[in-house]
Order: structure tokens, then sequence, then C-alpha cells
């Protein structure tokens, strides 16, 4: 069965998935207080937050590398 996707639509699903990724950073910021936070996991939030200042998007490869 093939799928065809055009470029349209793969931006909206990547758009979307931006969307998704960065609110569950806030959710997750928002359900663990900082001070149970690693420093590690505090430099990705502050990271995150910056990002979504800007923001930023990612791409599906960096999303699939995430995953993985």
């Amino acid at each position: 069965m093939d799928i065809t996707v055009t470029e349209d639509q793969v931006k909206l699903i990547l758009d979307k998935l931006d969307l998704v990724r960065l609110e569950l950073i806030r959710l997750r910021a928002t359900l663990l207080p900082e001070e149970e936070l690693s420093e590690e996991e505090k430099k990705k939030l502050e990271k995150a937050r910056k990002e979504i200042a800007k923001g930023s998007k990612v791409t599906l490869e960096d999303l699939v590398k995430e995953t993985r």
C-alpha cells in the first residue's frame, strides 16, 4: 500500500510535532519542580525555554534521533 504525502502536508505535520514537543516540555516543567531536576535536566529545560521563546523548530530527522 503506497501513501503519497505532499511537501505541504509534511511541513504541516512537522510543525504540529514541534508544537507537541514544546508543549510536552512545558508540561514536564510544570509537573516537576525545578529543585527535583538534575543539572542536566535543568540545562535541557532552559535550552527548551529559549527555543520556545525564539520559535525554534525541530526537523523530522532530529525528532527521529531523539526517539531512538
